[in-house]
């Protein structure tokens, strides 16, 4: 009953909201050109370069990661304006990871020219869950096990082996996005720059940016909840619209148990072929 249980919580777990806020920059070298940072999108808030600001985050031996080759988002729900703006970045590939019923409630704008790819990674609905959620610590006990389910779970390795191979086969820039950009997301994004060699204290920064993005909206939706169902539902919900440091380290504490390294990982559990992860870390870092 608990593994029903799981995966029942894993849609509201996997998807909150949208997100506003800043990153910090990294120091550029100045003998080098910098690319531009991600455009911020007033429509979709959580859009940003999985390679950071300014110069981009150190990687392996004397690299840093490419920006503007890979994007992360919430769903994108585009405003006129800022369709334009993505639409200037040149992205080819739109890989969206929600169910279906995420999609209908909040379908993409797909920029000019850009190819769209769904694969569906973990999800459920937390209607289901017997008794509901009755504690913050339920609640945040969730995440941890959503992000656990993506190396346990048979069909969650399998959605991120199409993902991450789709970005390696596509040599333009990509979007990936959930609906909240935070926790399917936040684990492909937490591979990926793994794998090039960003190290542990930086890639979990960047996973808990989503807090200072998503600042406003969460406020906005605690106030919500506080004004319809009182303040007792909005502290039981609230770890659900977050992201911690806890819910992270719980899938990685589970890789290393099951395959020690993300390389192995990547190798023996989400089964890449060398010439693709390869092609992985060519298209990320300079």
């Amino acid at each position: 009953m608990f593994r029903s249980i799981r995966r029942a919580a894993v849609a509201l777990t996997l998807c909150s909201g949208m997100f506003a806020a800043a990153i910090s920059s990294v120091a550029a070298d100045p003998q080098q050109p910098v690319a531009a940072d991600a455009p911020r999108l007033s429509s979709v808030d959580n859009f940003r370069d999985i390679a950071g600001t300014g110069a981009g985050y150190d990687a392996q031996g004397s690299h840093r990661v490419n920006k503007g080759a890979i994007y992360r988002s919430n769903a994108l729900t585009l405003s006129d304006a800022d369709l334009a703006t993505v639409q200037g970045l040149g992205i080819a590939d739109v890989i969206d990871m929600r169910n279906a019923s995420e999609i209908a409630q909040a379908p993409d704008r797909v920029p000019a020219r850009a190819s769209y790819v769904n694969i569906p990674i973990l999800a459920g609905d937390i209607s289901q869950i017997p008794g509901g959620i009755t504690s913050p610590e339920q609640a945040a006990e969730l995440l941890r096990t959503a992000n656990r389910m993506f190396v346990t779970d048979v069909a969650a390795r399998e959605g991120l082996a199409q993902t991450l191979t789709r970005i390696a086969e596509q040599p333009g820039p990509v979007v990936i996005h959930c609906t909240a950009g935070k926790d399917r997301t936040g684990w492909a994004v937490y591979l990926l720059q793994s794998l090039v060699g960003v190290d542990a204290a930086t890639s979990m920064n960047d996973y808990l940016l989503t807090n200072e993005y998503s600042a406003a909206s969460i406020a906005a939706t605690i106030a919500h909840i506080t004004a319809t169902r009182g303040p007792q539902a909005a502290a039981i919900y609230r770890p659900l619209l977050v992201v911690d440091r806890t819910y992270l380290e719980a899938g990685i504490t589970q890789l290393k148990a099951d395959y020690g390294t993300v390389d192995k990982y990547l190798r023996d559990g989400l089964g890449l072929r060398p010439h693709v992860v390869n092609a992985l870390r060519a298209k990320l870092i300079k």
